[in-house]
């Protein structure tokens, strides 16, 4: 049940994005794109977003559980690192020059184009290589 969930959520997130054309690179650095051709869309499919995110979670954070699962994974640390900033800085910076981020390049897999491919090849690289690092570093301390 939670995998049929879980697919059921992804699927309408990426027709979300689809729909919105955020699959599309173009309209995020149109977005990025002050002084040119600047697109504002991006900043009402963001708007619209939290305007149906923030009742969500107000609402669903009442219950003592999720539905399923036995507890809520929140984040537990709200400090302010290195660690934070320079991920935070990697990601607009990939952002910023590839037009995709991971909720809009995940779903434009499906446009079978190379550029979301390559993408998101890239990104589960890093990924991995954070968690290879981080595991290192555990070793070492």
């Amino acid at each position: 049940m939670v995998l049929l969930s879980a697919l059921l959520v992804g699927l309408v997130f990426g027709a979300g994005i689809a729909v919105s054309g955020m699959a599309n690179p173009a309209k995020v650095l149109n977005f990025f794109d002050i002084a040119g051709a600047w697109d504002p869309s991006l900043a009402f499919v963001m708007g619209g977003a939290l305007l149906v995110a923030y009742p969500g979670y107000r609402l669903v954070l009442r219950r003592p559980a999720p539905v399923l699962a036995l507890r809520f994974h929140l984040p537990e640390r709200r400090d302010i690192d290195a660690g934070l900033v320079g991920g935070s800085a990697l990601f607009g910076l990939g952002w910023g020059l590839s037009g995709f981020c991971p909720g809009g390049a995940i779903p434009a897999i499906g446009l079978i184009r190379p550029e979301p491919v390559l993408f998101t090849a890239t990104m589960a690289a890093g990924i991995a290589m954070v968690k290879i690092g981080q595991g290192l570093r555990r070793r070492c301390i």
